[in-house]
């Protein structure tokens, strides 16, 4: 079996495209089931952000596994094969390994080093769980990633290395607000992000913080941590015509902000900033056909995002990276010897075993001290014949492009299929 990614991102598409495959509340269940369901896979999660949903999978089969999964991509989208097709991007085996340790760290990040991909990347592993479509094969993969991203962090400054979009979509909302200080700020949402969102207002001095969410819970929620005040989503109109900027990040469904509703809010045109960090989108691109509104989304950001360098700290996280893929699939490829070393064993000491019961029936006066002896005499023979065997095999599953010296010796000792298959087995299925 083998880990097959199909995705797309940022890096990959336009934010129109992006929005059209994004996931609701719901979305991440349904597609992991839809996977799962398909032929050839045999585990499934999904990573799924504002900006990327990847499709992690563990398969029998890499051809027919890639058309179901891009299909499953394609009819989300509601586009056609020809339109969506060329911005997806696919990892396998090897490929995708290095794909997800570099996802965890933050490398592949619109805001290089940002610390949101490791709690999404952990949210995968969880969901996946949760819905019993995590198996063996992904939980290592996953569990590995998470310490790959949090060793990065630990070594090295990557989380400040490069602006959040946050940060990223305050600054250049400076050049219509002049800054925060004395500001009057409204968020609309209580995630993650809208977390991030208010924390980094009111650092920045913002005089009034206003958070809105359909969940009034929430929304006091994150006010309270902040100093901040709440308000229910009923109330958005009446806030937005008090706000002097107003960041927006529901992950719902549907726009949040109309045109009408900024323009009913604000009769006069006084100057609003609104920053919409959703995606799908919160807020109407119509918005800006009205007097005094600036508006900034993922599509601007992505140019500031990415003209951003993060220098000695990239090189180094990269370094971090390429050292524990290779560890991890040198580690792999000598589990995947493993089930025939000991198939190999077992059949050695069935042998030994054998003999010894066709030996004492021969010699049924042969004494227990002498019995003992010559059991461990032939043991000791036994271990010494396999033992240079078994450890060159594990070494040559090390070479890069090597044939499969595990089949090799499978074919020369005549292994049983079933015997190696039983090794590579959970104890409660065998």
């Amino acid at each position: 079996m083998s880990v097959l990614v199909v995705g797309i991102s940022h890096n990959s598409a336009p934010v129109s495209l992006l929005e059209s495959v994004a996931l609701g509340p719901d979305g991440a269940p349904k597609l992991i089931h839809a996977v799962a369901a398909c032929e050839h896979v045999t585990e499934a999660t999904v990573i799924s952000t504002c900006n990327r949903l990847e499709i992690y999978a563990d398969v029998d089969r890499f051809h027919g596994s890639v058309e179901e999964l891009s299909r499953l991509l394609v009819d989300r989208a509601g586009r056609s094969t020809e339109t969506l097709l060329p911005h997806l991007y696919v990892h396998y085996d090897d490929g995708a390994v290095s794909h997800l340790f570099q996802v965890a760290a933050g490398l592949d990040s619109m805001a290089v080093g940002e610390g949101q991909i490791l709690g999404q990347t952990r949210e995968a592993l969880r969901l996946g769980q949760e819905l019993g479509t995590v198996g063996p094969s992904l939980n290592v993969l996953f569990q590995q990633a998470l310490r790959v991203g949090k060793r990065s962090r630990a070594e090295t400054d990557i989380d400040r290395a490069a602006p959040s979009l946050v940060s990223a979509a305050l600054q250049r909302s400076e050049l219509a607000t002049g800054g925060l200080a004395g500001s009057r700020v409204l968020v609309v949402g209580a995630g993650a992000m809208a977390g991030l969102a208010t924390a980094t207002v009111s650092r920045l001095g913002a005089t009034e913080i206003v958070v809105a969410n359909r969940s009034r819970e929430r929304a006091d929620r994150l006010a309270r941590e902040y100093d901040a005040r709440s308000a229910p989503l009923s109330e958005l109109e009446l806030q937005l015509g008090e706000a002097d900027l107003v960041l927006s990040c529901t992950g719902s469904s549907g726009l949040q902000i109309t045109r009408d509703m900024v323009a009913r809010s604000r009769p006069d045109g006084r100057p609003v900033v609104l920053i919409d960090l959703a995606l799908p989108h919160d807020v109407d691109t119509a918005v800006t056909e009205l007097p005094g509104v600036t508006l900034i989304g993922l599509a601007e950001l992505a140019d500031d995002l990415h003209a951003s360098d993060a220098g000695r700290e990239v090189v180094e996280v990269r370094r971090i990276v390429g050292q524990e893929v290779s560890a991890f699939l040198s580690a792999r490829r000598q589990a995947s010897v493993t089930p025939t070393v000991v198939a190999l064993r077992t059949m050695a000491t069935g042998v030994v075993d054998a003999e010894m019961d066709r030996l004492v029936g021969r010699l049924p006066d042969l004494d227990d001290a002498t019995r003992a002896e010559v059991l461990h005499t032939v043991r000791r023979v036994a271990d010494k014949l396999l033992h240079e065997p078994t450890v060159r095999v594990k070494e040559l599953a090390n070479e890069a492009g090597a044939v499969s010296y595990a089949a090799a010796l499978a074919e020369l000792f005549a292994l049983d299929p079933e015997a190696v298959d039983a090794m590579t087995r959970p104890e409660g299925l065998r």
